[in-house]
């Protein structure tokens, strides 16, 4: 497939920077979005116009945090900082002291021993030594620690896939998103040396950063037009694709780097190009003893929609070789990410190389019900759903349970889980084992899962658990 040609005849695309508040709170009234100069559009079903509420929320919230999204990451920073000055044997009392003083020492953000927010909710770096290669839940764990890594520096990275795990790292990368003129998409890639094969992992929302949010939140979709049809493979979320590489005249870079930004920073790295590339040439490769034979994809959250979309992207551009090398892919907390119609042709694209797909839902997380599943936006998931209760144990469903998470019935449950959540925390290490104790930060956490709960169901810890305890 020529890389300069549209992906898409069909697309509705929310272009939030160009509308004001008052566009937005108009949109709620408005009989006209058609001609609205912030929605762009071709061959889209009036239909869709009527759900001006959607349009607006998307939009509103949006804004709010591309506004806020300096103010946002300088808290993100300063907590993720104090956390880590604690986390180095500093207690309370003597950093408050050292700070009164002028004698605090910030931490290097880039080295090894600094630790995310993510890392910090959850501290484990080790892999379930009972978990063997070869074993049923062998990728699925490593997968969910592969996720859960993604949210680190590359210099952690590089020691744990290093000096922990005894793998390989191929690469650390931070990709281009020409939408907000930055590298907001991170992966990694690790080579297994116990299996030959490559894990790739994608990061997902990290707390504080805003244009994750604006990702997860943009419900624009692109016609899905994969190389030799005329049909269409269906509608995609295209905050997703954008995170991917994806250009805003909806065309694919033709290589790892763009020359066509017009500023002084030329040469930026893409994710499906740069990964497409790089498991190339690990393939061809013949100057490590270690061969790699397949590859896994994997994400939690906004990594675990990167994950499965990655493989339309390649059929897109008819990488048969590539999808025959593709042997599985596991999310964890994935949002949706097309319609009913992508969803079949990612099964049938799925059977046809025998890609095994685990999408794994823990509980009362609300992402996986995002963005929702209704009659105006169509977001359906596809592929049966590995469902994980509160008491870590599995059912394979074709949805999971309240598919759009607001039901009126779930309320008092959602929360009776929330307080068993907190009292299982204490429990389980006694059942399992130190490395399932659960620190201060995550206490705090689930305490206020009481007033929300799908947000401490969503934490890469439950997943993780889940792959160690369940039986799927």
């Amino acid at each position: 497939m020529d890389p300069n040609s549209h992906t898409t005849d069909k697309y509705l695309l929310l272009k939030t920077r160009e509308a004001g508040l008052i566009d937005m709170f108009r949109v709620l009234f408005s009989a006209d979005l058609k001609n609205k100069g912030f929605i762009e559009h071709n061959n889209v079903k009036e239909a869709i116009f009527r759900r001006r509420a959607a349009f607006s929320s998307s939009m509103f919230l949006q804004k709010a945090l591309q506004k806020h999204e300096k103010c946002l990451s300088m808290i993100g920073s300063g907590f993720e900082t104090c956390l880590n000055i604690l986390g180095n044997g500093t207690n309370l009392a003597m950093f408050l002291k050292n700070l009164l003083k002028g004698n605090v020492v910030v931490p290097d953000r880039t080295t090894a021993s600094f630790v995310s927010i993510v890392g910090h909710v959850d501290n484990r770096v080790e892999l379930d030594k009972n978990i063997k290669p070869g074993t049923n839940k062998y990728f699925a764990n490593l997968s969910a620690m592969a996720s859960k890594l993604a949210y680190e520096n590359k210099e952690f990275i590089r020691h744990v896939v290093e000096k922990i795990w005894k793998m390989e790292l191929l690469g650390a990368y931070s990709f281009w998103d020409e939408r907000y003129k930055g590298e907001t998409t991170q992966a990694f890639i690790l080579l297994d040396k116990n299996t030959d094969t490559i894990i790739v992992a994608f990061r997902g929302t990290e707390p504080f950063t805003a244009y994750d949010w604006c990702t997860d939140l943009d419900i624009s979709w692109h016609k899905l037009y994969p190389d030799g049809t005329t049909e269409g493979g269906g509608r995609v979320h295209s905050g997703f694709m954008n995170a991917l590489g994806l250009q805003l005249d909806r065309t694919w870079p033709e290589n790892t780097t763009n020359y066509n930004t017009g500023d002084k920073h030329q040469h930026h790295h893409h994710a499906y190009n740069t990964i497409t590339e790089t498991l190339k040439r690990h393939f061809k490769s013949t100057s490590n003893i270690y061969r790699p034979k397949q590859f896994i994809l994997t994400g939690h959250s906004l990594g675990g929609a990167l994950a499965a979309l990655f493989p339309a992207v390649l059929a897109v551009h008819d990488e048969t070789e590539m999808l025959g090398r593709l042997d599985a892919v596991y999310t964890f907390g994935q949002p949706r990410v097309g319609d009913a119609k992508f969803g079949r042709f990612m099964k049938e694209k799925f059977e046809q190389y025998s890609v095994r797909y685990r999408r794994f839902v823990y509980s009362h997380d609300i992402v996986p019900r995002l963005p929702f599943d209704d009659s105006a936006l169509m977001f359906k998931h596809f592929g049966p759903c590995i469902y994980i209760n509160t008491l870590y144990e599995a059912k394979v469903l074709e949805e999971e349970p309240s598919k759009n998470y607001f039901e009126c019935g779930e309320f008092v449950n959602k929360r009776v889980d929330a307080m068993w959540e907190v009292v299982r925390g204490i429990v389980l290490p006694h059942m399992f084992g130190p490395e399932y104790k659960e620190g201060l930060l995550l206490l705090m956490f689930r305490i206020g899962g009481l007033v929300f709960p799908g947000l401490p169901a969503h934490g890469p810890q439950d997943y993780i658990n889940a792959t160690r305890l369940a039986t799927y």
